[in-house]
């Protein structure tokens, strides 16, 4: 059963769909030449990696509240920190997913306002220091007289 009918998760069909997105995503990453240095930082075995990928996608759409019971609050920085993601790597990401989003989600206005949030949400994972975000909330130090 789907939980609100007003969510992305319902528009687009629910878990099904997450299925078809992640699968269609982590598929794009093994074929697609332009992910070759993000699909590296990945374990060879993507069966844990997909069931995550889903479980969040199914929350962060308006579905299920399963990642957060199983794993507390996302923080996916911090989850990512271990990795360097700077611009080609958000790129490479969202050229598999914006591929992925093509594949699996039929409703074009579901689909670009995910892909829309999705983008936001990639450039804010970047942790090299050109990240605006970070640059934006560097604590400021007076000069010295």
């Amino acid at each position: 059963m789907l939980d609100n009918p007003t969510t992305l998760y319902a528009r687009i069909g629910g878990f099904e769909t997450v299925d078809r997105l992640v699968d269609a995503f982590y598929r794009n990453m093994d074929n697609f030449p332009q992910a070759r240095e993000i699909r590296a930082m990945h374990a060879e075995d993507l069966t844990a990696t997909r069931a995550v990928l889903k479980t969040y996608l199914a929350e962060w759409l308006g579905g299920p509240k399963n990642y957060s019971a199983k794993k507390g609050h996302p923080r996916l920085r911090m989850r990512h920190g271990h990795l360097r993601i700077g611009p080609a790597e958000r790129d490479a990401w969202l050229l598999c997913m914006n591929a992925a989003l093509e594949e699996a989600i039929a409703d074009a206005d579901a689909r670009g306002r995910i892909g829309e949030d999705l983008a936001k949400l990639a450039d804010w994972m970047r942790n090299d220091p050109r990240n605006p975000h970070d640059q934006r909330h560097q604590p400021t130090v007076p000069a010295r007289p």
